[in-house]
């Protein structure tokens, strides 16, 4: 069964402005699946294919000859030797949309695309299945508490009740897991990480301690939604702080984490420097944290950041979906223990917000959202929460039921 995905829109987008379109992304979030479902009439080939992978890498310029675009490359990063032909070919035609390419590992792909594609290829960076994808919403509005993005939202709302919120934060959002709720949770998450570490981790990253490695997503998942402090994990894993710095590079780059920085600027002297860590599947962080049913996760003690990391998820994907690649998010925190969990910036204006695994908000739960008043210009926030209706609390800021994202 196939799931839209709200991505296609800014591929098809893309194909009409830059020869080359490449989507990144974790392993098997869709990539494939999505550009299979709409492009027709094209030709595929795969580098999980040895002897292809061969040909593209000992002759380039007559495998391109050999496989005319318009051409599909499936996992291109295995064979970056066509970058060069790639370029080549986009500058003899001038066409668009001649090339679609998918790499599930960014580490050392992205330096053959920025040196061969630059100005010639579309990036889009494809994550697991939203909540609208789930529940067949078709707003693709990136996320913004404001009037406008709630009135559109109300319109396609596919409410969520507590228990199915859980479920899906512990299960996570892999489309093969959502399309088969039948599978076993733990048997998907151990190939998931196996695969992971002994493809794209030990061949394109030359990691050579695959354990270590393993135990190092295992202490940061412990460490989800956390300030990141990287020598403390290095010291609890027995590696090196360099160490420690170049695996966190891997994770970053394949999508398993993500950085949210902390925002500053020449009014913020206190603010603190570290960014905070998330995963971006929350099943993923639940299985190597070894939260193995739902009920002993949300009603263990990481239920707050766990349910935090999944609402910075959604808002991301909202962005990823819309070709956004550095989406505009941030978290303060300062000196004086003053926090505020995310923070959007458009235009100028930083909307804040917090957010609750509880059902109860209250005005409280705004109290530091004064703070930006003293450096920045605010627009609406809230709390985003388990309550189940969209009501102000205080001036212009709300109470955001999950299923708003």
């Amino acid at each position: 069964m196939y799931i839209r995905r709200h991505a296609e829109a800014t591929i098809q987008a893309l194909a009409k402005q830059f020869g080359a379109v490449l989507v990144t992304g974790p392993r098997q979030v869709g990539k494939t699946t999505m550009l299979q479902n709409i492009l027709d009439d094209i030709n595929y080939v795969t580098m999980d294919d040895a002897i292809l992978r061969a040909a593209a890498v000992e002759n380039t310029n007559t495998f391109i000859k050999d496989n005319p675009p318009p051409l599909f490359i499936d996992e291109v990063q295995k064979a970056p030797e066509v970058f060069p032909a790639i370029k080549m070919s986009l500058d003899a035609s001038r066409k668009k949309g001649q090339f679609f390419l998918t790499g599930s590992q960014q580490f050392r792909m992205m330096k053959h695309v920025s040196e061969s594609l630059a100005g010639r290829v579309g990036i889009l960076n494809l994550l697991g299945l939203s909540m609208r994808e789930i529940s067949g919403v078709e707003d693709q509005t990136t996320f913004l508490p404001t009037e406008d993005y709630f009135s559109s939202r109300k319109k396609q709302l596919s409410p969520l009740d507590y228990d199915a919120v859980w479920k899906l934060i512990w299960r996570g959002c892999m489309p093969e897991l959502t399309a088969n709720p039948e599978f076993d949770w733990q048997m998907f998450y151990g190939a998931y990480v196996t695969t992971y570490v002994e493809r794209d981790v030990k061949e394109l990253a030359q990691v050579g301690d695959e354990v270590k490695f393993t135990r190092f997503m295992t202490v940061l998942a412990a460490r989800n939604g956390q300030l990141l402090n990287l020598h403390s994990a290095a010291n609890d894993v027995g590696i090196s702080q360099p160490t420690a710095d170049r695996w966190l590079s891997i994770l970053k780059a394949s999508h398993i984490v993500y950085l949210l920085p902390p925002y500053s600027n020449n009014r913020t002297t206190r603010a603190v420097k570290s960014p905070k860590m998330y995963f971006l599947d929350t099943g993923l962080a639940a299985y190597l944290s070894r939260w193995n049913t739902v009920e002993t996760l949300k009603n263990g003690a990481m239920a707050g950041a766990f349910f935090e990391a999944f609402v910075l998820s959604e808002i991301v994907k909202s962005y990823y979906n819309r070709g956004v690649l550095e989406p505009p998010l941030y978290f303060y925190r300062d000196k004086d223990k003053k926090e505020i969990d995310v923070l959007i910036e458009e235009n100028g204006v930083l909307y804040p917000l917090e957010v609750k695994k509880h059902a109860d908000p209250s005005v409280h739960d705004l109290d530091n959202f004064s703070v930006l008043d003293r450096f920045a210009d605010r627009g609406p926030g809230g709390v985003i929460c388990l309550y189940d209706r969209l009501i102000t609390l205080r001036g212009q800021d709300r109470a955001i039921p999950v299923c708003y994202l």
